[in-house]
C-alpha cells in the first residue's frame, strides 16, 4: 500500500511565530489583504498587498507567491485573512496561513511602532 502524505500548514499562526520565522530566515511571503487606505494607514514591510475581494481574480499571482515560501495572510484583525486562508485552502493553496489578530496583534505584541488604528 502505498501512502501519500500532504504537509499542510496549519490554518493560523500567532504573530509571535511569524515574527521568529522572519528573523530565523524561513521562506515566508505576508500578504495583506485590507484595503489601499488601510495600509495608507500602517503596515509591514516587504507584505504584498492584495485586496480580499481582489483575491479571486488574482488567484494566479497569490498561487506564484505562495510557490516562494508559506503564505501568511493579514489584515486588521484576523478576520477577513482567516477567510482568505480558508478560501485559498479550498482552491489548492496548501501552504497559507492565517495571522492571527492581524496587524493589530502585530502593534501590541511586535512593534509598538506600528501605528493601530
Amino acid at each position: 500500500m502505498i501512502v501519500a502524505w500532504t504537509i499542510m500548514t496549519s490554518l493560523e499562526t500567532t504573530v509571535i511565530e511569524v515574527k521568529q520565522k522572519l528573523d530565523a530566515g524561513e521562506p515566508l511571503v505576508l500578504l495583506d489583504c485590507r484595503e489601499p487606505f488601510e495600509t495608507d494607514l500602517c503596515r509591514l514591510a516587504n507584505a504584498e498587498l492584495i485586496p480580499m475581494n481582489t483575491i479571486p481574480q488574482r488567484l494566479a499571482e497569490v498561487e506564484r507567491l505562495a510557490d516562494r515560501g508559506t503564505l501568511v495572510v493579514y489584515c486588521h484583525h484576523g478576520m477577513r485573512s482567516l477567510n482568505v486562508a480558508n478560501w485559498l485552502r479550498q482552491q489548492g493553496v496548501e501552504n497559507v496561513t492565517s495571522m492571527t489578530g492581524g496587524i493589530d496583534a502585530w502593534s501590541l505584541q511586535i512593534d509598538r511602532l506600528v501605528p493601530r488604528y
